[in-house]
């Protein structure tokens, strides 16, 4: 059965150091029984005991609390040291060591770190010993003071433990609960994103227009912030981020893409591009483009209405390099050290109605291509700059791409069906995802990005059948715009 102190007699169990202090106590005294006991109000137990004298105490056993010495020290705390009983004045007639026979005796306090007295270190001998000196005293408190150290360091590291513990739940239901609000919000904004588009379609007036174009500039920003809650959920759940590379597609059409969608949702902002032929790159486009329209769309919110966003790609020494640059206030050292942490959002600027999440997304895309976003930010111009190594690997994605070929699940024809056969809903893309997501249907061969695949679902191809698709895919990759696909 447990002793009712017994996670005071494991504490002390768990100091390495006390059984050789309780060695060098018997060792350097000669006497022969030495322990740490546990001194409180009305008991006296021992947690740990070296004796060669066969007084017979083990960790757990008791005594009588008033009859030690022990009870005088709880109160005085001031230790107490007896060369030999028999000449001592003021203990030759006390009733402990008439009850227990010994002869010399020293004992100092344990007291913790908040004053609280947990116990005694003690000695006794049935002989008379020399004790009585400052190597000895000098010995025994330090050894006291040594235990009481080692208690109060495992009393703050289990403190530590347990709110590291209680952090981490949190921290892991904080995620699963993000994770599965992002997943659920999905079907809603698809929803207003599909209405809103077909309702531009049916030539309304100025006002619906406008109404219409705010409705899709703000399905745009909350679409934006259920990716990132869904991408960092996936990351601090063990999944990371996933990439999906090619190495044909051009990196020059991801780019244009974003900054068409950001120009759209912001018409009134200015974004001067330079971007060089840098033509195809190994990489995971869907994600360099969240990248790019998480950077971009943070220096339109953020920088100064007056002066354009300007936006830089090139390719340099094997390096692929992508500059968003913005006039505006100037991000502090200390801001900075913080920009890349989940949650975290600007002290200053005019929307701070996000999650804090954009910027963490954009450095664990970064990290997964190998690469690293930089930040320099002063008076005049604020900076972040993305570099890639670009590794062509050429011959692994062809070898991917052939594998493919020779064995999908699904074939090219058979995907083109599933997709006329779905009826897909106002949000054909959104929908297409969902599947996407669960499985049931994968990239044809032929189609080298899943962007290509959204340029013809955003055609009007209800109805259509397999070949039409095929062919209004065959003219977007010809003509590089959507293809409207007749209704039979």
């Amino acid at each position: 059965m447990a002793h009712d102190y017994q996670d005071d007699i494991d504490a002390i169990a768990r100091i390495d150091s006390v059984a050789t202090i309780l060695d060098v106590v018997c060792r350097t005294t000669g006497m022969g029984f030495t322990a740490v006991a546990r001194v409180t109000q009305d008991r006296w137990i021992t947690c740990a005991v070296r004796d060669d004298i066969a007084f017979g105490l083990i960790p757990g056993s008791e005594l009588d609390v008033k009859t030690t010495i022990c009870d005088e020290i709880r109160d005085s705390r001031e230790g107490v040291v007896i060369d030999h009983v028999a000449e001592d004045p003021a203990f030759c007639g006390h009733h402990t060591p008439l009850q227990y026979g010994f002869q010399s005796y020293i004992s100092m306090p344990i007291i913790r770190e908040d004053g609280s007295l947990f116990g005694t270190l003690c000695a006794i001998d049935p002989k008379p010993a020399k004790l009585n000196n400052p190597e000895t005293i000098g010995m025994f408190k330090l050894f006291a003071k040594l235990i009481a150290a080692q208690l109060d360091a495992e009393d703050k590291l289990a403190l530590v433990n347990h709110s590291l513990i209680v952090q981490q739940r949190e921290a892991e239901l904080r995620e699963q609960f993000i994770a599965i609000l992002g997943h659920d919000l999905r079907n809603p904004v698809s929803a207003i994103s599909g209405a809103a588009s077909l309702l531009l379609r049916e030539d309304p007036n100025e006002k619906s227009k406008l109404v219409l174009s705010m409705m899709q500039s703000t399905v745009h920003r909350m679409t934006s912030l259920i990716d990132n809650m869904l991408d960092f959920a996936r990351g601090r759940l063990g999944s990371g981020i996933a990439l999906d590379r090619i190495s044909d597609f051009p990196i020059e059409t991801t780019l244009n893409h974003v900054v068409d969608e950001i120009r759209a949702a912001h018409p009134n902002r200015r974004i001067e591009t330079s971007f060089d032929a840098i033509g195809e790159i190994y990489a995971d486009h869907d994600r360099i483009a969240q990248l790019f329209s998480n950077l971009l769309a943070n220096a339109v919110v953020h920088g100064s209405l007056d002066h354009p966003v300007r936006v830089i790609a090139l390719l340099t020494a094997g390096t692929f390099v992508l500059t968003v640059a913005n006039a505006g206030r100037q991000i502090s050292g200390q801001e900075v050290e913080h920009l890349f942490q989940p949650f975290h959002r600007r002290k200053f600027g005019k929307n701070r109605q996000g999650l804090g999440l954009g910027l963490y997304i954009v450095s664990q895309i970064a990290e997964a291509h190998g690469g690293k976003v930089l930040v320099a930010s002063s008076a005049t111009e604020t900076r972040f700059t993305f570099t890639m190594p670009v590794d062509a690997r050429k011959e692994a994605a062809d070898k991917s791409s052939a594998e493919r070929v020779r064995t999908p699940s699904r074939s090219a024809a058979s995907f083109w069906d599933f997709v006329v056969g779905q009826r897909f809903g106002p949000d054909p893309w959104g929908d297409f995802v969902h599947r996407l997501s669960r499985g049931e249907v994968e990239r044809p061969p032929e189609v080298r990005h899943w962007r290509e695949v959204k340029a013809i679902l955003d055609a009007q191809f209800i109805d259509a059948d397999g070949r039409e698709i095929r062919r209004a895919w065959k003219a977007f990759k010809a003509g590089g715009a959507p293809a409207k696909v007749p209704s039979p």
